[in-house]
């Protein structure tokens, strides 16, 4: 699951609250060990989301660097070649 938690900070185009929201409901997916918490414990889950969300969103804005921002397509692009190179030569 954690694999799925992409830095989220110094990229253009910005990240959006979905991107956000995806990285905490990994985050708290991990933490819990649920992928769907049951009836019973939708509402903390829902509300660690919520929070979790909130505190990234509030970090991602409010770090500062010199460098500049990195491409997200540019990044995808990478990524996609380093797995077909590595699933490729199998």
């Amino acid at each position: 699951m954690c694999w799925n938690i992409r830095t989220l900070f110094n990229y253009e185009p910005p990240t959006t609250d979905d991107q956000v929201r995806a990285s905490a409901m990994q985050f708290v997916r991990k933490l819990s060990g649920f992928t769907e918490p049951s009836n019973v414990n939708e509402a903390v889950f829902n509300r660690a989301v919520d929070d979790i969300a909130a505190i990234t969103r509030d970090l991602v804005n409010n770090l500062k660097t010199t460098a500049p921002a990195k491409d997200r397509a540019d990044e995808a692009a990478q990524v996609k070649a380093r797995a077909r190179r590595r699933f490729d030569a199998a």
